[in-house]
């Protein structure tokens, strides 16, 4: 049984989702819980539509539903978990009639996927930015975690928990602490002092024991003029952060901006110094690695255009300008240093990996092979580590009601033909592209007098922007979608909110309320495009 919560993977991860498909027609019953009818919905068993913003509470009801139907896996609970009767307390009050009035989907819907869920042999929950794209993320993400040890959905093959990856190698970039609490190997900074001790050594240099900031936090320090020296790589948040005018005020008060990219993007068009690198899967040597966790040889098939550089000799002669002569002759030099100091990689040789086409971590030595899917110790008898440990978590709706001024939901996300900002695919021709299009429902379409095609006005509490309208009939009256692909013609950020969730920092891109208005033929469309601030226009 495959849940799918919040992911649109027919159309943003469409390779994976061919092996979902696969699953279907081999038997497995798949469920969609989504907001948006979406393409993948329509493969589904049941689609389950619930309000923008109400995961925890249909996780709730569904978890409270097993455990009064006596579904829950009580032998696995007893051994290798742990917080299991606060938790009970907490989903509680979670009745299926709660849970329907909370989430818009029926109690019959909400037991029937709950039944089949704790009855399946193997289930897993799979989800997407759909659960992570909110002000709550964490606690959206520790409810579906619920769910899986609540049933014995976790450490066993063809079961457990699946965030799908949204672009190439973001894994890789977590596994090699591209976060700002973690050193390499997911090795804590603040409380491993001998994984600190480690790196030191290695590095020959002081590492300062104590997290750093996020995106989030890192615009929060350039407001307080804390933070005035960026260096972006690979990134455009320009375009793809939330409230954008704020962002790019921001930005512009840096002191120094420098952007290392592939494409001269709009935060690149910002930057004081632009240094232009390598496209990492055709133009560099390394690994990659993907949501699997396999980790797999990259080579270089091509040298880099014009003036741009592989992005580790960028680095090395931007080390050596401040004083550190870095001494990497080649990318399996910095491969086999990051292997001596991240023990889930320890046994990863380029020439291992090469001879089995990949390897999934944690792999120790070279000898072995770990189980392709993590978490098996919770079901070794005695129980191996610490126990698993249920989160107690409450519903908590979107930042932004609706309202008179603001009646319509907007949720954002991405389409097959395009990518993100459009930096990658923006030049390239799609027989699927449309452009940007504001996607609203049959009803709200007839109350606003609009048809596909017409032009509107799209206004949030921070800005507006101008879009054709798309009349879709799988949306739900009340609810509107755009996506972030086409900034230059509709720069959807303008509009989007940005609460963010005080754990992971992310923003709630997936619910800001906004207002639709029809344009006159006669209205120019470049003062209805003019952004707001606080409603009122710049």
């Amino acid at each position: 049984m495959i849940l799918l919560w919040g992911s649109n993977a027919r159309e943003a991860h469409p390779i994976f989702f061919h092996r979902i498909l696969k699953a279907i027609h081999s038997g497995a019953r798949m469920y969609a819980v989504d907001p948006r009818r979406t393409t993948s919905a329509k493969w589904a068993d049941t689609w389950l539509g619930l309000n923008v913003g109400s995961d925890v509470a249909l996780a709730n009801g569904m978890a409270r539903e097993i455990i009064y139907a006596g579904l829950h896996n009580t032998e696995f609970i007893e051994r290798a978990t742990s917080g299991f009767e606060a938790y009970v307390a907490a989903v509680e009050p979670y009745t299926l009639e709660r849970a329907e009035a909370l989430s818009g989907v029926p109690a019959d819907v909400i037991q029937d996927v709950a039944h089949t869920y704790a009855r399946a042999d193997r289930a897993q929950i799979c989800w997407t930015l759909g659960i992570t794209e909110h002000h709550n993320a964490v606690d959206n993400v520790l409810a579906l975690i619920n769910l899986a040890l609540l049933t014995g959905n976790v450490g066993r093959y063809g079961a457990g928990l699946n965030p799908l990856r949204g672009q190439n190698n973001v894994q890789g970039g977590g596994d090699m602490g591209a976060i700002p609490n973690r050193l390499p190997g997911f090795q804590d900074m603040e409380t491993d002092p001998e994984a600190v001790a480690k790196f030191e050594k290695a590095w020959g240099a002081k590492i300062q024991s104590k997290y750093g900031l996020h995106m989030t936090e890192m615009f929060e320090a350039m407001e307080r003029d804390e933070l005035t020296t960026l260096f972006v790589l690979g990134e455009n948040p320009v375009q793809s952060d939330a409230d954008a005018h704020h962002v790019r005020h921001l930005l512009e008060g840096l002191d120094h901006l420098v952007v290392q990219d592939i494409f001269r993007t709009a935060t690149a068009e910002m930057a004081d110094v632009v240094l232009p690198a390598s496209a990492s899967w055709c133009e560099a040597e390394g690994t990659v690695t993907n949501s699997e966790r396999r980790v797999q040889r990259v080579r270089a098939a091509l040298k880099p255009p014009g003036q741009a550089r592989d992005d580790i000799h960028i680095m090395l002669d931007l080390a050596a300008r401040l004083g550190h002569e870095w001494e990497y002759g080649s990318s399996e030099d910095v491969w086999n240093e990051l292997r001596s100091l991240a023990p889930n990689h320890a046994g990863m040789s380029y020439a291992r990996l090469e001879e089995l086409g990949g390897i999934q971590w944690p792999c120790f030595d070279e000898d072995t092979l770990e189980e392709t899917f993590l978490h098996g110790r919770l079901w070794k008898e005695p129980l191996e580590g610490p126990a698993a440990v249920f989160h107690a978590v409450d519903d908590s709706p979107p930042t932004e009601e609706l309202s008179k001024e603001f009646p319509l939901r907007l949720t954002t996300g991405r389409r097959l033909d395009s990518f993100n900002t459009g930096v990658q695919t923006g030049g390239y021709s799609s027989p699927l592209r449309r452009g940007e299009e504001l996607e609203i429902s049959v009803a709200d379409a007839e109350d606003l007098g609009v048809t596909t095609g017409d032009r509107v006005r799209v206004s949030s509490a921070r800005g507006n922007v101008v879009a054709p309208v798309r009349i879709d009939p799988s949306l739900r009256p009340g609810l509107t979608f755009m996506t972030l692909h086409f900034p230059d013609e509709v720069e959807t950020n303008l509009l989007t909110v940005n609460a963010t969730d005080p754990k992971s920092g992310t923003a709630e891109f997936k619910a800001t309320a906004i207002r639709v208005d029809p344009i006159a033929p006669a209205e120019p469309e470049e003062v209805a495009a003019a952004g707001t601030t606080a409603g009122q226009p710049t």
